[in-house]
């Protein structure tokens, strides 16, 4: 916790990886991200962010579903079978909320799921609570 009162050095912030093909999206999150204080990784698609996973080292994902290059369900299977990454909470932010997107995504062990459109304040209660749970999992 008292790591986030650290003298701006980056290493204090929580890193946040943003997988998402929109540049509007990608834009007005990160920026709210940025505002909330937290270091935010972009990537453009599932394959670019599997990539930034491994070099980045994100303390959480938020992973569009539809995506060109590799769609996040195949990110997911992909983080699933790595296991240096396959316990990193991802949180699904996307428009695709048909059943059995729901269904793929939590059946590779997502943490949460959300909706576009969604409120800005919607979005920092699941990664607050996805980052709790992350601790709680790691013993910190």
């Amino acid at each position: 916790m008292f790591g986030l009162f650290k003298s701006g050095k980056k290493t204090g912030k929580v890193k946040i990886l943003l997988v998402d093909d929109e540049p509007d999206f990608v834009s007005t999150i990160k920026h709210h991200l940025e505002w909330a204080n937290y270091e935010v990784v972009v990537a453009n698609n599932g394959q670019e962010g599997l990539e930034k996973a491994a070099s980045d080292k994100p303390d959480l994902i938020l992973l569009d579903t539809n995506m060109p290059v590799m769609n996040g369900h195949d990110m997911l299977e992909s983080l699933s079978k790595d296991p240096q990454m396959k316990n990193l909470p991802v949180i699904m932010v996307t428009a695709a909320c048909e059943v059995d997107d729901i269904a793929t995504a939590s059946s590779f062990g997502i943490v949460d799921y959300i909706a576009k459109p969604f409120d800005f304040a919607e979005l920092k209660e699941k990664i607050a609570s996805s980052l709790e749970g992350k601790k709680h999992l790691s013993g910190v």
